[in-house]
């Protein structure tokens, strides 16, 4: 109990009024998934404008509402299976090698939104990814630092984050021979900028080829062990069945592992499925990634699949970067036609034509295909429809909206059942759910944001 009510007290000192704290990013054209807490996904253009993605364009990932840092406070404690446990100020850190790494970080529900049948969480679509260069130190280096004992499997990461209520906090952990690796890093620099705040400052792990759930932000506790962490972001959070499931099946976290290695994509960005162009020379342009092996072919198909032919790469290339590319097509006539990307890597690994479910919707990758309307009269794209307003009930304002911005509950394609189990999660972790009001807030969920195949 002393030790809890110790990282407790910790933990909060960074909440209390500071002289120097970290300022917020500003946010350019930003599609809002959630705004409390702050998940923000980049735009199609953004993939566009330069081969390192920019600060403002950069997709935003929370699970807690953002930490307020005092810098002259902070420090990093080292402990657990370590001889010399550490507690380093950044000013301390700084002072080891410094080294620079160019990597894409991808939220491991990037494409989230594009399964079907859906599935709750945030419904991201193409853009909570990004490309940057990072600067820190190695995660050996500090680990070295502190001595390490015999028996580690794990190094468990901790942020200064705070959950609300009764959720859980999120910890995650990497296995030793990972952090050990001279890629994984401590970044206190991004595009040659400090860390902003939403993107983990001061410090923040970096893990390239791997998911962003294993990229802890504004770390203050790295924990050296001989035992598998069972916290709830390890044991029940992240976690993918490596199998092929039966749509909307339900499988049981212990039968699953953690998410670790990205998945190769690849992404057509300068143009939308069902937009219409014209009979003239047309340049499709878009990107590419993969783990830890680079990519190395783009193809474009815009036949359906029928043949394929080689895009042209940029001329930048990082082993974790990703690669941008072009195609240089003119619509033969006038016709509705079936345009697909596809990419491979260096050690041979292929998209998929067809998306395997999972519960989560971790992992989307498959071969993406947008249909074009070549046609001598294209017609600008029209503003969506503005859905009819709706009375919303007490009990919906007292018991979601309290944790939770609007938007990360409008965005869901949930049935009945579904909506009743995330409405029990809430339960458990601490809303004022009551069995008298659960079936009135069920039944307006799941009316209000119904099931509905993507458009």
């Amino acid at each position: 109990m002393q030790t809890i009510e110790m990282r407790f007290s910790r933990r909060h000192l960074f909440h209390l009024a500071a002289a120097t704290t970290i300022t917020a990013a500003p946010k350019r054209g930003m599609i809002i998934r959630s705004s409390r807490a702050e998940d923000l996904e980049m735009p199609l253009e953004g993939f566009l404008e330069n081969y390192l993605t920019p600060i403002d364009r950069f997709f935003v990932r929370s699970h807690h509402f953002l930490p307020s840092i005092d810098m002259a406070a902070y420090r990093l404690t080292v402990n657990g299976k370590v001889t010399t446990p550490l507690t380093l100020s950044l000013d301390e850190l700084k002072k080891l090698p410094r080294v620079e790494l160019i990597s894409v970080l991808e939220c491991a529900g990037n494409g989230r939104g594009l399964y079907e049948p859906s599935m709750p969480g945030l419904q991201w679509t193409y853009g909570s990814v990004g490309n940057a260069k990072w600067a820190g130190v190695r995660l050996a280096d500090v680990l070295k630092k502190a001595g390490l004992q015999p028996g580690a499997i794990e190094v468990l990461f901790d942020g200064a984050d705070v959950p609300v209520g009764k959720q859980p906090e999120f910890q995650r952990g990497i296995p030793f021979n990972k952090a050990m690796d001279p890629n994984t890093l401590l970044a206190y620099e991004m595009n040659g900028e400090p860390l902003t705040k939403e993107h983990g400052a001061p410090i923040r792990v970096i893990v390239p080829g791997w998911a962003g759930d294993c990229w802890v932000k504004w770390v203050t506790r790295i924990e050296v062990r001989d035992t598998e962490f069972d916290g709830f972001f390890m044991k029940t959070g992240y976690r993918h069945p490596g199998k092929p499931v039966a749509p909307l099946s339900g499988v049981d976290p212990a039968q699953m592992k953690p998410v670790t290695t990205l998945a190769i994509k690849s992404l057509i960005a300068s143009h939308v499925d069902g937009q219409d162009i014209a009979i003239a020379p047309t340049k499709l342009r878009g990107v590419a990634w993969s783990h830890e092996s680079p990519v190395s072919i783009v193809e474009v198909s815009t036949d359906g699949g029928r043949t394929w032919r080689q895009a042209r790469l940029g001329k930048d290339a990082a082993r974790f970067g990703w690669r941008q590319w072009e195609y240089d097509w003119t619509p033969p006539q006038a016709a509705f036609y079936n345009v697909m990307v596809r990419a491979k890597n260096v050690a041979g690994d292929n998209q998929p034509m067809a998306q395997e479910w999972n519960p989560s919707g971790y992992g989307h990758n498959v071969v993406q295909q947008l249909h074009l309307n070549a046609t001598a009269t294209p017609k600008p794209p029209s503003a969506p429809a503005a859905e009819p307003t709706q009375e919303v009930p007490a009990v919906f304002k007292q018991t979601c909206l309290g944790c939770h911005g609007v938007e990360g509950i409008e965005q869901q394609r949930l049935n009945r059942t579904q909506w009743e189990r995330e409405v029990e999660k809430m339960q458990r972790w601490g809303a004022r759910v009551t069995p008298d009001n659960k079936d009135l807030l069920v039944d307006y969920l799941s009316k209000r944001y119904p099931y509905r195949p993507r458009k």
